[in-house]
């Protein structure tokens, strides 16, 4: 699998500038990096907070052949893992959020906007954007739990090191999806979830409850079952996490 990356000192996003770049015909992932996004972006309207230079800013385009809409978000799956999987060794305590944040205990260290485009019943591209908090010293926006691997570890980390792990990584985890290894893949998500077991608390439309987790689908989709033992299904956005 061929990986090609391209590295900027500036754009406005690296999701756009994917969307526009001109197809590379033997790329099988493309990447592109920026020390500074001058309109990063997270999900909804949100921004994401990033001094220049300090954090790893990057989005990964791929063009799947063969991956059926039902099974998308298996890919999702696949990039959240290779993200943690660069973070491990450099500190204990990494999870993953539903659908696609990297925690570190309660706290948020890596988010990803996931932008999708489809034809007919198969995923046409997929753009990762994702933005890692690695060297930032202070966070000064209205997110409510971010960190740092500086805050974490008081120490500067290698950013570029970081991004190659988690390239490799995704290489390797990218491979088992279009080798139709979808049931592999999720079960390592699952793994590796964030309240991967016990009964937390959360809420939707209809209020707080507690429930534990049962599954997230190759949809998407997350089920919890609650304390009276029924199960719901939530889409994103529909159920809140309380921390």
């Amino acid at each position: 699998m061929t990986t090609y990356t391209i590295r900027l000192d500036e754009v406005d996003s690296t999701n756009t500038y994917l969307r526009n770049l001109e197809p590379l015909p033997d790329a099988d992932v493309v990447a592109v990096t920026a020390g500074h996004q001058t309109a990063g972006r997270g999900m909804g309207s949100n921004r994401w907070e990033s001094e220049d230079g300090q954090n790893l800013l990057f989005s990964v385009l791929i063009r799947p052949e063969g991956v059926p809409v039902a099974h998308q978000f298996v890919l999702s799956m696949a990039e959240a893992l290779a993200v943690k999987d660069a973070l491990d060794p450099l500190a204990d305590g990494m999870s993953l959020k539903w659908p696609n944040d990297v925690y570190w205990h309660d706290r948020k260290i890596s988010g990803t906007l996931i932008e999708t485009s489809l034809s007919g019943k198969f995923v046409k591209d997929c753009i990762f954007g994702t933005g890692v908090n690695i060297n930032q010293r202070e966070f000064r926006s209205d997110a409510p739990n971010p960190v740092s691997l500086w805050q974490i570890t008081g120490r500067d980390t290698d950013i570029n090191a970081v991004l190659e792990k988690a390239l490799e990584a995704f290489e390797g985890y990218y491979a088992m999806v279009l080798a139709g290894e979808y049931d592999h893949v999720a079960q390592l998500y699952h793994e590796a979830l964030y309240r991967r077991t016990g009964m937390h608390a959360y809420s939707d439309s209809n209020g707080r409850f507690m429930a534990s987790i049962v599954r997230v689908g190759h949809d998407g989709r997350l089920v919890l079952r609650d304390e009276a033992g029924r199960e719901r299904s939530y889409a994103f956005k529909e159920v809140n996490y309380i921390i």
